[in-house]
């Protein structure tokens, strides 16, 4: 039985024992953390705005209302959110397109998938989540793995040229099938 995906650290599949990562020969598509930045800066906003409106001057000197619960919740949105962007930020996260091979990399660890043990590729909307542009999503099903890989194009930088890749993959391999969950058509008379 091939094993169709290949788990490695990063630094194992460079080749080399330490230092920076070498350049890959595919197109390296970084996955966008516009959302994170957005949503902690909102909540930062909102704290400075909250604490500018119900604080208080007394004799030229500005005093924060402390003992305000909802200045603890805001609080805790801003370092929650912060942290999610450090965390994501650390991540690294990466889809790298090569001629015949898919990279799913991170700081921790790669996922490889061969374009020739790709059993088939949809390239689709996905009715639940709403990105940017028509082709949402795309589903690959690979050999061996009884759950298909979803990637999102909206949510990595470039989605134009990384639609145009995916495209050109699944131009090479079958195309994916529609699930009916059970449900069928009915005929019309």
């Amino acid at each position: 039985m091939n094993v169709a995906v290949q788990h490695s650290t990063p630094r194992e599949s460079a080749g080399h024992s330490g230092g920076q990562d070498q350049p890959r020969a595919g197109k390296v598509f970084r996955y966008k953390l516009d959302f994170y930045y957005q949503q902690t800066l909102l909540y930062l906003v909102t704290l400075l705005v909250y604490v500018g409106v119900f604080g208080s001057v007394v004799e030229n000197q500005f005093l924060v209302v402390l003992n305000d619960p909802i200045v603890y919740i805001i609080v805790l949105f801003v370092v929650v959110s912060a942290v999610v962007l450090l965390l994501n930020r650390l991540r690294d996260r990466r889809l790298i397109v090569e001629p015949e091979r898919l990279v799913f990399h991170s700081r921790d660890r790669e996922q490889a998938i061969a374009v020739k043990d790709i059993e088939w590729m949809h390239i689709g909307k996905e009715s639940l989540v709403q990105t940017a542009g028509r082709f949402q999503q795309v589903v690959i099903k690979v050999k061996g793995r009884r759950r298909p890989f979803r990637i999102r194009i909206g949510r990595y930088e470039r989605s134009g040229e990384l639609l145009a890749e995916m495209q050109r993959i699944a131009a090479r391999v079958p195309k994916g099938r529609r699930r009916q969950f059970g449900l069928r058509r009915r005929k019309t008379v």
